[in-house]
């Protein structure tokens, strides 16, 4: 009896070590091409909030814990993720492209990445995940939605359920206003960060 139940432990360890091996054997295999993968995502949303960049670059400023406290500081939920600078051709500075993470939508959380130029104003965004309701909260990717944000120089914005009657007011998602809120607390979030970290320009 005994032997038998340390024979089966044996067969049972040598199969969790073998196990363990192949994980890391496939991990080491697919780590590179997923990074790859995110990389050209991140890009690819980058480009769609300005269009004009030739390249864009790390802010080395950058801190999380800033980020965070700056948030926290200001009532959102929301993380700053990365900031990257979108310069042209010859290295200047056009402005920054903010990737955010929004906590309150309904069904998960929302990332996505808000171009913001020198002057302060919104190019737009460009979604990287979302998992809300098809139909409804998955409108917010459908240029309807997002393209109330483009081009407005405002210090907010805010959902309205009517047609707006403000630069700074946005039509929500019908029957999705809880995404809608959050993709707008989203972008204000940015332009927080904005206008309290770099100084509501670029400093280079």
């Amino acid at each position: 009896m005994n032997k038998k139940i340390v024979h089966d432990a044996l067969i049972l360890f040598a199969f969790t070590v073998v196990l363990g091996l192949l994980l890391a054997v496939v991990y080491d295999i697919t780590k590179e091409p997923i990074a790859q993968v995110n990389y050209e995502k991140e890009q690819a949303a980058y480009r769609n909030v300005f269009p004009d960049a030739d390249s864009f670059e790390e802010y080395a400023d950058f801190n999380e814990e800033e980020a965070a406290a700056l948030m926290t500081e200001n009532g959102y939920s929301d993380d700053i993720e990365s900031v990257q600078v979108a310069k042209d051709a010859d290295g200047n500075a056009l402005g920054y492209v903010i990737t955010v993470t929004a906590k309150d939508a309904s069904q998960s959380t929302i990332t996505f990445s808000v171009g913001i130029q020198n002057d302060g104003t919104v190019n737009g965004y460009s979604i990287t995940s979302i998992a809300e309701t098809p139909g409804l909260g998955m409108k917010a990717q459908e240029e309807e939605f997002y393209s109330q944000f483009e081009g407005k120089n405002v210090d907010s914005f805010t959902v309205v359920k009517a047609e707006p009657a403000a630069d700074n007011e946005i039509e929500s998602i019908s029957g999705s206003t809880i995404t809608s809120r959050a993709m707008a607390n989203g972008v204000n979030a940015c332009l927080t960060y904005f206008r309290d970290v770099l100084g509501g320009a670029v400093n280079e």
